[in-house]
């Protein structure tokens, strides 16, 4: 193969491996058996870093509320912030799919109400998808979701908008009946027309079946290895979220170890008289200069 070709060739292989995700793209990965990788973005930066590395789907998750807002549950966390999170996370995003949490209230008061809100994302905030917490009572949501064509991310087990009514974040599923009602929940998601299922908290042997049940993905998150994929926060990722992880943590990063150490040197070169040097700093024209330090505005008395 000439140099020419094989350059080609490589073109060809890259496009094709940096392609657009859609849905589609992790069914068929579902069904070849290949991992579909997640993770949590809330801002530009992150998300082109995150989209860069290949990463198939992006959730602005209604987790900003604790990991860059600073409350300490995901109920504050509002329509319009969603919203604008999710358009900077858009802008940023070229590869994989951009999915959206709809915020606790905006789809509990009613269908229509949640359907309207849904459309918000898509229309507004360029979301491909919204993802939205609950199972068999929100199969008439997704149903009417699906049929105003927006694709919908079910989320069973360990539901974080529900924290108050399970007494905190804890494993869902553990009985032989929890178990089999997360079950039904997602058969019946899938059956009203949800495109993948998050599995949040809960056994692995419960995920495991749940994932071999259903026709669609899922992503577990606290799920076990077992699920078609998986997706953790990306500040639990790297290490910025100020807070004890979660035993499914892993974290792969110290950002915060990074930013510690780069603020600290900034505030000592700045106390210190080392930043900006002269190599930093603009300097008047020659020609200039003599004329501004000697004009009489800036003669010493």
């Amino acid at each position: 193969m000439s140099v020419s070709n094989f350059c080609s060739a490589d073109a060809q292989n890259t496009a094709a491996v940096r392609a657009k995700v859609t849905f589609q793209t992790l069914q068929e990965k579902k069904q070849q058996g290949k991992p579909i990788t997640a993770l949590t973005a809330y801002d530009y930066a992150t998300a082109r870093l995150v989209d860069e590395a290949g990463v198939d789907l992006l959730l602005v998750g209604d987790s900003l509320a604790q990991v860059v807002l600073g409350y300490d549950t995901t109920l504050p966390v509002t329509m319009d912030e969603m919203l604008h999170h999710t358009r900077a996370v858009r802008r940023a995003v070229k590869h994989a799919i951009v999915a959206a949490d709809m915020p606790y209230g905006s789809y509990h008061v009613g269908v229509q109400e949640g359907v309207r809100n849904a459309a918000r994302f898509l229309k507004e905030a360029g979301a491909e998808a919204v993802k939205i917490e609950g199972g068999a009572s929100r199969a008439e949501l997704v149903e009417r979701l699906t049929d105003a064509e927006v694709p919908v991310i079910g989320h069973l087990g360990l539901t974080p908008q529900s924290v108050h009514r399970m007494g905190g974040y804890k494993v869902q599923g553990k009985s032989v009946a929890a178990a089999d009602t997360l079950l039904r929940d997602a058969l019946a998601l899938e059956a009203a027309g949800a495109v993948l299922m998050v599995l949040e908290g809960m056994p692995r042997e419960v995920a495991q079946h749940i994932t071999q049940r259903l026709n669609i993905p899922t992503i577990g998150i606290g799920a076990g290895p077992d699920c078609d994929g998986q997706i953790l926060v990306f500040h639990d990722l790297v290490n910025l979220s100020f807070a004890k992880p979660a035993k499914f943590v892993r974290q792969y990063g110290d950002a915060a170890a990074l930013f510690r150490s780069a603020i600290d040197g900034y505030v000592r070169d700045v106390e210190r008289r080392n930043f900006p040097t002269e190599e930093e700093s603009y300097h008047l024209p020659k020609e200039v200069r003599g004329a501004f330090e000697t004009a009489p505005l800036r003669r010493k008395a």
